[in-house]
C-alpha cells in the first residue's frame, strides 16, 4: 500500500456515523445528507472508506463519498466479525467496530472491488424483490398463527389470502414494467428465464445482479453468492465441506428454489436423481442443483441463446 493511502473506517447506525482514522480518536458524524457531505469535503481524495452493509443505513454515506469521486468499500459484516475475532478484539463499541473496518480495509484493500451505486431501475427492482419476499414471510407466519389455534375453523381468512394475492400481483407487474423499460436486462432476463427452475422472480433477481455487477467468471458468481462449498480439511482427514454463505441471503434462498423446481422437472429431475444416487442428501442435492444452475445463468448472461437442458442430462457409463 502507498504511504498517502488513507484508510478510514465507519460504523454505521441508524441516527450517526462513527469513524476511524488511524492515529486519531474514533468521532461521531450525523448520519444525514448536510452532516455527510460537510465531513466529506475535509476527506482526502486519495482516501479509501469502508463501512459494513447495513440494510439502507450505509446508502447515503456510500452514495455521497461515491459521487464526491472518493473509492468506497462495502464490506459483508460477517467477514468483519470474523476478522475481528481473529484480532482477539474483546470490546465491542462503535468506536472499536469503525476501527476494526479501518484496519481490515488496509490490510484487504487490494483484494476488494469499490462499490458502485445500481441505477435507478436496477434499485427498484432490487427493493421490490425484498419487498416481496418479505411480504411471503409475513403471509405464511399469518397462515401459520391461525393454524396454530382453535380459531381456524372460526375465521374466514380468505380475504386476508386475496389481499396478499393482489399485492404480490402488483409487485410483480411493476417489477416486469420496470425490466421491460431497460433493453439489456430485458433481453437478458427472457434468456435467464428460459433456465429450467427460474422463474419470474429469480429471473429479475438474477437479470439486476449479472448486468450490476461484472463478475469475472462463474466461480466468482458463485463465491459471490455464498453457495462455495468451504473445505474443512486437515492432513488426510477430510472434513464435511459446508456452504461458506458469505453472500446474500436472499440470492442463496432463490437458487434452492430454484434448485427444488429444477428437481421435479423432466428435464432435470435425472440430473438431481444422479446427484442423489452419490449419496447427497436431499437437501444437500437440491443445493448442488441450485449451484449448477447459478453457474448456467452465467453462462446464459454471458451468451446469446436460452438454456438447452440436453446439455445437462446425467452422464451414462
Amino acid at each position: 500500500m502507498q504511504a498517502s493511502t488513507l484508510c478510514i473506517g465507519v460504523d454505521v447506525a441508524k441516527a450517526e456515523l462513527v469513524v476511524a482514522v488511524a492515529g486519531q480518536r474514533p468521532y461521531s458524524v450525523p448520519n444525514e445528507a448536510a452532516s455527510i457531505s460537510r465531513w466529506l469535503r475535509t476527506v482526502p481524495a486519495h482516501a479509501l472508506i469502508a463501512m459494513e452493509s447495513t440494510g439502507r443505513y450505509h446508502g447515503l454515506l456510500a452514495g455521497l463519498a461515491n459521487q464526491m469521486g472518493l473509492n468506497v468499500y462495502v464490506l459483508n459484516a460477517r467477514d468483519v466479525f470474523f476478522y475481528a475475532r481473529a484480532l482477539g478484539t474483546r470490546a465491542k463499541t462503535d468506536g472499536v467496530d469503525a476501527t476494526v473496518i479501518a484496519r481490515y480495509l488496509s490490510e484487504r484493500h487490494l483484494q476488494l472491488h469499490p462499490w458502485r451505486p445500481a441505477d435507478s431501475t436496477h434499485r427498484q427492482v432490487q427493493e421490490l424483490l425484498t419487498r416481496r419476499a418479505q411480504v411471503v414471510m409475513h403471509r405464511s407466519a399469518l397462515c401459520q398463527a391461525f393454524k396454530a389455534t382453535d380459531l381456524q375453523d372460526s375465521i374466514d381468512t380468505s380475504a386476508l389470502h386475496g389481499a396478499f394475492d393482489a399485492l404480490l400481483r402488483s409487485i410483480d407487474a411493476q417489477v416486469q414494467r420496470l425490466i421491460a423499460s431497460d433493453t439489456q436486462l430485458a433481453e437478458g432476463y427472457h434468456r435467464l428465464c428460459t433456465i429450467t427452475g427460474i422463474g419470474a422472480q429469480t429471473g429479475a433477481l438474477l437479470a439486476t445482479l449479472l448486468s450490476r455487477i461484472p463478475f469475472a467468471n462463474a466461480d466468482a458468481l458463485v463465491a459471490y453468492s455464498g453457495l462455495d462449498p468451504r473445505p474443512n480439511d486437515s492432513g488426510t482427514r477430510r472434513g464435511r465441506r459446508r456452504l461458506s454463505k458469505k453472500g446474500p441471503a436472499f440470492l442463496r434462498r432463490q437458487m434452492y428454489l430454484a434448485g427444488l423446481a429444477a428437481s421435479h422437472s423432466k428435464a432435470l429431475g435425472p440430473l438431481y436423481r444422479a446427484i442423489r444416487a452419490k449419496g447427497f442428501a436431499s437437501t444437500e442435492a437440491i443445493v448442488i442443483l441450485g449451484r449448477k444452475l447459478l453457474r448456467v445463468a452465467f453462462a446464459v448472461w454471458k451468451g446469446s441463446e436460452g438454456f438447452d437442458a440436453a446439455r445437462f442430462a446425467p452422464r451414462t457409463t
